[in-house]
């Protein structure tokens, strides 16, 4: 695909680089840009400079948040003595649209994936061990995708929490085996955190 344009290329490069954007999307999309005025550009752009200026890391989940703590941990009407383990935002969104979970949550900005050289310190564990250690903690739920790489992921963190005074449960098995998390349906679950049940061997 030939452009006669070293501008629309390099834009077109930049937006490809995006998980699940190809060369023509990516050529669409510019195009797209390409008719806004300069008002609608500079705001377009100015969106994504703030959000990485001015996004963090809640500091006690590390769910992304404005502030330093999150609005779902800085909410007293929240338990928090049940955490939720997630892999990252998305299944954070996902859990909260079904209003069926009331505790907290723990994201781990990933899962254990030797095939991708993500290793259990890559990941943010020791800071929800040490949430374990602190004896305010009631129920640990494993809310990982049923995916080969999140068994592996839940497997690893029960050998870490097995010791600890806490109740240990995963999602009941309504989502279906090798499905993401952030892809099932609200109704599936929502049940599915509802009838959690132990985590075993």
């Amino acid at each position: 695909m030939k452009i006669p344009s070293k501008h629309i290329e390099n834009a077109v490069e930049q937006l490809s680089s995006l998980p699940g954007i190809g060369k023509r999307t990516a050529l669409r999309l510019v195009l797209q840009i390409l008719n806004r005025s300069e008002g609608e550009i500079e705001q377009f752009s100015k969106a994504f400079t703030d959000m990485k200026l001015h996004v963090k890391k809640c500091t006690s989940c590390g769910n992304v948040s404005d502030t330093a703590v999150c609005s779902i941990c800085a909410d007293e009407k929240r338990d928090h003595s049940i955490i939720c383990v997630v892999e990252d935002i998305r299944d954070v969104l996902a859990i909260e649209s079904t209003e069926s979970f009331k505790g907290i949550y723990h994201v781990l900005d990933g899962i254990i994936s030797p095939m991708d050289g993500v290793g259990p310190s890559d990941l943010n564990i020791q800071t929800l061990i040490d949430k374990a250690d602190t004896g305010t903690i009631y129920e640990i739920i494993f809310a990982l995708s049923p995916t080969m790489e999140g068994d592996t992921t839940n497997f690893y963190l029960f050998k870490k929490l097995g010791d600890k005074n806490v109740m240990i449960t995963t999602l009941s098995r309504g989502v279906s085996a090798g499905t993401e998390l952030q892809y099932a349906d609200e109704i599936t679950l929502g049940r599915s955190l509802l009838q959690r049940q132990p985590f075993k061997m």
